[in-house]
């Protein structure tokens, strides 16, 4: 068998040369991006090393990759051995496939059954004749990222949580409490937004940050009415109702379909401007946004609840980042476990659930909850573990801010180390499947039958992105990671593009 090489040069235009010599068992590959001089692409693989030599000869004279940036890394996942990756490793903006970092150091860390835990707590005496709680009741956030989550109505809604803590102090005796209804939570900086997240991000529901007494996604809906196309739409309420909350409407009706808003605020700003269009002629249009205040929504909520229970409060509902802990524990309220709580995360991409893991991680550490000291955290973890994190920058948890860089071989050292520890079915089982529930939907199942295919997704504007592992056709299992960014293409045909790379990898 003969050696194939060749070399793609770029020069305002990309040409190749090619020499025979054909081995049908490796393939060297060398790449050049306009965009990055002298980026290589090393590649090693099976016995379909022609088909993929004619994959990237069509990728290099792809008009949208004309000034992308393209990282790959494959690993044979039984050897970890490499079989083809871009050299050298340039570190790219990962977006949400930054949470395979963060969810694999978690895991390995807190461990699967990790549970976070919420209290009611009560200050000063308790007077079991009178009822007469002569202190305050406390609300002592634990770091739940899932507290009252939509993903887990089962969990705590079936049975409402609120409706149990209202229960508990009824059991305990209480009839009035003299002081003020607290919400504790301080068991993280009260800073819940990272530094560098972008300022459209913070009012909409995916850019909500994580709280030390977090509540139902830290998010609420905004319900809006829609007439003819270019007339103003009408807010008819939000779910739930939070207090204080002013929202200055912008939103027209319009021909064209699907939410075209993005509301604006920022943390604990009752003031919130909504721009944009929703479809025409809708009764009903839901736009999902980010609360400004979680802790005070939940202590509003439960001062409502005792009241229709004719339990007295004579204070105000107040939140605090100062511990109030107490030690006099009326009842707790337990998460899901963490392997359920990473497996939505994963599946759904819920940043708000990898921001708490990140924050949660500097609590458990240090006792005091932060991003900054998490981010560390998870890199030092990475790197004891023999991972070289140089040109790996986290800005946060989940991948939102675009400051965050990382390499494809840093996703693929990771993927392989959580791949031999003892969390590896409960990792892979958190991520998304081709076809199934989650974000990997946009992948033919029929392509990837029987879970063949197990990745995280990471988008944003001009970033695509995929990892995870990989079945081929001769049942050898591949850890990949590939990242696009600043392709010019719109983002369905980057997905096609990288299903047709993955469909490729799995003929072997």
């Amino acid at each position: 068998m003969a050696n194939l090489q060749l070399n793609l040069l770029t020069q305002g235009t990309i040409a190749h040369t090619a020499c025979k010599n054909i081995n049908m068992k490796k393939l060297q590959l060398l790449f050049f991006f306009t965009i990055i001089p002298f980026l290589v692409v090393t590649a090693q693989t099976g016995n379909n090393a022609e088909q993929i030599a004619a994959f990237f000869d069509q990728w290099k004279n792809d008009p949208a990759f004309r000034n992308a940036s393209v990282g790959i890394s494959v690993l044979d996942a039984d050897s970890g051995k490499t079989i083809m990756e871009t050299v050298p490793q340039v570190s790219m903006t990962p977006a949400s496939i930054q949470k395979i970092v963060t969810s694999a150091a978690a895991l390995e860390i807190l461990g699967p059954q990790y549970r976070f835990e919420t209290r009611i707590e009560y200050s000063g005496g308790l007077d079991s004749i009178s009822g007469i709680l002569n202190g305050n009741l406390i609300i002592k956030g634990g770091g739940d990222p899932a507290l009252g989550s939509v993903y887990f109505k089962e969990h705590y809604l079936n049975n409402h949580f609120i409706d149990q803590w209202v229960e508990a102090i009824q059991q305990k005796g209480i009839k009035k409490i003299s002081g003020d209804l607290v919400a504790d939570a301080s068991v993280y900086e009260e800073q819940m937004i990272p530094n560098t997240w972008v300022w459209e991000d913070l009012g909409n529901y995916y850019g909500a940050g994580a709280c030390g007494l977090s509540i139902y996604d830290n998010m609420y809906e905004i319900w809006l009415k829609s007439g003819n196309a270019g007339t103003p739409a009408e807010i008819i309420k939000t779910m739930p109702e939070v207090p204080g909350l002013e929202i200055e409407n912008e939103v027209t009706a319009s021909s064209v379909g699907g939410d075209q808003t993005a509301v604006f605020g920022s943390p604990f700003d009752s003031k919130r401007i909504i721009r944009g269009t929703i479809p025409a002629n809708r009764d009903v249009y839901k736009i999902k946004a980010s609360l400004p205040d979680p802790p005070l929504l939940l202590a509003c909520q439960l001062k409502q609840k005792l009241e229709e229970n004719n339990i007295q409060l004579d204070g105000t509902v107040k939140t605090t980042y100062k511990s109030c802990e107490t030690g006099n524990v009326i009842c707790k309220t337990m998460s899901p476990s963490l392997s359920e709580i990473i497996t939505v995360m994963n599946h759904e991409s819920v940043n708000l659930f990898a921001e708490h893991l990140c924050k949660h991680l500097a609590y458990i550490k240090t006792g005091h909850g932060s991003t900054g000291t998490g981010i560390e955290i998870i890199r030092k973890f990475w790197e004891n573990k023999g991972i070289d994190t140089k040109g790996m920058f986290m800005t946060d948890g989940s991948g939102l801010s675009r400051f965050n860089a990382i390499t494809p071989r840093h996703i693929t050292a990771i993927l392989n180390y959580i791949d031999h520890s003892s969390g590896a079915e409960v990792f892979k089982q958190s991520l998304p499947t081709a076809g199934g529930a989650g974000t990997l939907h946009v992948f033919s199942e029929e392509k990837f039958p029987d879970g063949m295919l197990r990745a995280k997704s990471g988008s944003m504007t001009r970033v695509r992105c995929y990892a995870g592992f990989l079945k081929t056709k001769s049942e050898k299992e591949l850890i990949f990671a590939i990242m696009l960014n600043n392709f010019s293409c719109s983002q369905p045909e980057a997905i096609k593009k990288i299903e047709n790379f993955l469909v490729e990898l799995s003929n072997n």
